[in-house]
């Protein structure tokens, strides 16, 4: 498949839907099954995790030969129109899964693990991966690719960044057992290890470092590498002072994310919500 998908990619010619339908198809069904991943695990690199290039390849592929077609909408009464390579996805009742209804979607080309629980207003976006037993909150976004581990909490209204384009750039991941709070924002490039727990309103991205009061390290993103967030991590936003002669005389203070502390029992107990939910 990954041959096939990049020589389809690289072709500029409009192929005739005979030819390349069954293989974006059953592209589409692999990602379904999560057999296929735009990130995955892996010991090659030191942040534990490589990009399939391909496999964006086969989802860009989905956009480029779709075509619009009004979708359908007869159970929720409003219209709808996208490409008709990016369905919504079918799921079953034998997956455990928990889809409340009040306007969520779902497109075909994600994987979602058994007893997810999704409240509504929530979306996820092609390529994205949720693994079992996590829980995406209300008005919460998972964008393409996003990979988000086992046993994951997204609280009201987190987002978690897309990134599909460059192809070679590594998605949003976030590992198993991570809390996010209400009102956080991890995008392009960010890496949260397992364990790893989000006060409501911290903002996470490439170009942010992360100041750890425990360890006095800072943790920034590299040429090579995404911004990695150590195991465990209880990060809230903070703030530092501005340098230069204007921040200074004016007395700006710049939003940093800050690991206050690593996570501890006292800590496991408070986001043990999701027990009390299933």
């Amino acid at each position: 498949m990954q041959s096939e998908i990049e020589k389809l990619f690289e072709s500029k010619s409009d192929l005739n839907d005979v030819l390349h339908g069954p293989l974006l198809k059953d592209f589409v069904e692999a990602l379904n099954r999560g057999e296929i991943r735009s990130a995955e695990p892996s010991s090659e690199n030191k942040s534990g995790w490589k990009v399939n290039p391909w496999v964006k390849k086969g989802i860009l592929l989905l956009f480029r030969f779709g075509k619009i077609t009004e979708l359908d909408s007869s159970k929720q009464g409003q219209q709808f129109f996208d490409k008709d390579s990016l369905p919504l996805i079918n799921l079953n009742s034998d997956q455990g899964i928990r889809i409340v209804p009040g306007g969520s979607s779902i497109r075909s080309g994600v994987y979602i693990g058994k007893n997810v629980i999704c409240m509504p207003p929530m979306f996820i976006n092609i390529g994205a991966y949720v693994g079992a037993n996590s829980m995406i909150d209300s008005h919460s976004l998972v964008g393409s690719c996003a990979q988000i581990g086992s046993n994951v909490h997204l609280s009201a209204a987190s987002q978690v960044g897309g990134v599909l384009e460059p192809i070679g750039s590594i998605p949003v991941i976030i590992e198993d057992d991570v809390l996010v709070g209400g009102n956080c924002g991890i995008y392009e490039g960010v890496m949260l290890k397992k364990g790893c727990v989000l006060g409501s309103g911290t903002i996470l991205n490439r170009s942010t470092p992360v100041y750890d009061l425990v360890t006095g390290e800072i943790h920034r993103a590299s040429d090579d590498e995404p911004l990695v967030v150590p195991a465990g991590a209880v990060i809230v936003p903070g703030s530092r002072p501005a340098s230069g002669e204007h921040g200074v005389k004016w007395g700006i203070s710049m939003s940093t994310p800050v690991i206050v502390k690593y996570r501890d029992g006292k800590t496991d107990a408070r986001v043990s919500l999701e027990d009390y939910l299933r």
